[in-house]
This record gives C-alpha cells, structure tokens and sequence, in this order.
C-alpha cells in the first residue's frame, strides 16, 4: 500500500492521492503498452486552475484605512441621509456586496462602492470585504463611470458629466456610450447638452431645484443672462413644466407694444368731462371759449352735496 500524505497545505497530491493497489484498469493497460498519460498530473492541472479562478474572484477583508477613493468619481456628493441609512444596515447585517478595488501601491483605489466605503467608516468598521481586479487605467475609469451611471442616483449634471468624460476621454460615439450604460442614444444626447446651462442654472438642477425636465425647455433660450432670469423666476415661483414652457415662449416670442391710441380735440375734452364726472359723483361740464380758454360746471343739488365735493377738492377745514 502507498503511504498516505494528510494534512492541509501539503500540496496538492494530498487531495488526488492514489493507492498503488487501485489503478484503473486503462492506467495498468497503458504501463504494459508503454502510453502512460499520467491521469494524476493532468487532474493536477485541472484543480489549479479550478483555484486559480475561484481566487480571483474571492472577497479579501482589506483595512479602511488601505483604501482611497478613485479621484475621477464622477459622483461628487453624497447625500447625507442615504449614507446614514445605509450606515444602519451596515452596523446590524455587515457590507453584503464587496468593493471592487485595484492595487495602487501600497494601497488600494475604489473602483466600485465608494458609497459602501464612506458608510463604513462612519459605522466605525476596521476593514470591508474587496474584490481585487487588475484593470488599467481606462478600464478602471469606465467601470467606475459605468457602475456611477447604472445605480441611477446621480444627479442630472453628474450623469451629464459621466457621460461627457466616456465622450472625451476615450473618443468615443454617443452610439458606443448608449450601449455600454443601456440607455438610448437620445438619452445621452439630451443629457449631455445640460452640459450647456450657465453655471447658476447647472447648480439649480444639481441641486434639485429644477428637473432635467426644466433644463430641457431652458435650452431652447440662446441669452444665457435670460435664461438665468428665468429659471430663478421658475425656483421662486415652484413652476410646473408647462409653466416653464409658457414663460419661454413669452420670452421669446414677446408681444409688439401697441402704439398709444391718439384722440382728436373733441374726444379728447368728452374723456376728460367723464373722469371729471365719476371723480366727483356729480355732472361735470367742460365749457370751451376757444383752443385755450374755457370753464368747468360742477352741479350740486344740496349742501351736503356742495360739501362732498368741496371736500374732495380739499377746500374744506
């Protein structure tokens, strides 16, 4: 009988470990014909492998403070109430989905989960389960984006950046950009064009005070000092989309000032000779002499009367 090898970290004999006794049949074949093909080295093979892959894709548990943040984020807030919730599921069940991380060094770069990262730190954990990736430089600036840009909690103008950055910085097509984030082709074109809004309008949308939906209709104005007039009308004011509507067209379509009305002479008298009469609550007769001189009648029929108007006039103590 062949000696047996026990033990962990004995190498990997000990796992496929044969007895001399029970050869197969084919094996005692191929030793009498001379053909051996050595089955217990190629199963070696197979079961490194086999390990090989499931490392890789193992979570390690990685220290906090080994671990920095990807610069190119192109989230820049987070909002203060999610992280504190998240935070709490944290303390009671633990980090449930590992950060994707690469080695920098003698540290490691989020590739995927900053949010998860900041959380932890906040519920005072030492370490967080990782997935180590090797990724270069352009794959771990995609992945970050694209992980940013599906988990749909960016803001407009984040994911307007995101995708403007897959734009530039890799040259590529807003067809390549669709299909690498799932969203249509138009999506990314509408998105990237917020890009275009003043800095004041921007930071409204950023900061939730318009919808994506306003910014939409606010493009449609080419006068950037405008545009801001009329957003923070928008803000002030609550407007709906459809108002916001109204109030561009309004801007850019304003109605012509209607040239003032000219009345001749006598037109002119007969209007005067009315407000006259409705002012004081009695007749009123204008009485002409010429162009330039003339009297006005003003009747009363009591003294109570004469003293209304006089007191209208002024002319009373």
């Amino acid at each position: 009988m062949a000696i047996k090898r026990g033990g962990l970290g004995k190498g990997l004999d000990s796992l496929i470990s044969m007895s001399d006794d029970f050869e197969p049949a084919s094996k005692k074949e191929d030793k009498k014909s001379g053909t051996s093909e050595k089955p217990k080295e190629v199963i070696k093979e197979v079961v490194k492998e086999v390990v090989k892959e499931v490392k890789v894709h193992e979570p390690l548990m990685v220290k906090l403070r080994e671990i920095e943040p990807n610069r190119e984020q192109p989230r820049k807030e987070f909002d203060k109430e999610s992280l504190e919730e998240l935070k709490d599921s944290i303390l009671q069940y633990g980090v449930l989905q590992p950060l994707v991380v690469v080695r920098k060094g003698k540290y490691y770069e989020i590739v995927a989960g900053e949010r998860r990262w900041r959380a932890a730190k906040l519920a005072g954990l030492k370490e967080v389960p990782v997935i180590i990736k090797e990724l270069n430089e352009r794959e771990i600036s995609e992945v970050s984006l694209i992980e940013n840009i599906q988990r749909e909690d960016l803001n407009s103008i984040e994911e307007a950046m995101a995708f403007r950055q897959l734009l530039d910085t890799y040259n590529l097509k807003q067809e390549d950009v669709a299909a690498k984030v799932g969203k249509s082709r138009t999506y990314i074109t509408n998105s990237v064009r917020l890009l275009r809004l003043p800095e004041v309008v921007r930071t409204f949308v950023a900061n939730g005070e318009l919808s994506a939906g306003h910014a939409k209709v606010l493009l449609g104005v080419e006068d950037a000092a405008v545009m801001e007039k009329i957003a923070r009308e928008i803000v002030d004011r609550k407007l709906s989309v459809r108002d916001t509507e109204k109030l561009v067209k309004a801007a850019l379509n304003p109605r012509p000032e209607k040239a003032p009305v000219k009345l001749d002479y006598e037109e002119h008298f007969a209007l005067l000779q009315d407000k006259l009469t409705n002012r004081m609550g009695t007749k009123v007769e204008i009485k002409r002499k010429n162009n330039k001189a003339g009297k006005i009648e003003i009747a009363y029929f009591s003294n109570e009367e004469l003293e209304r108007i006089l007191d209208i006039i002024g002319l009373t103590e």
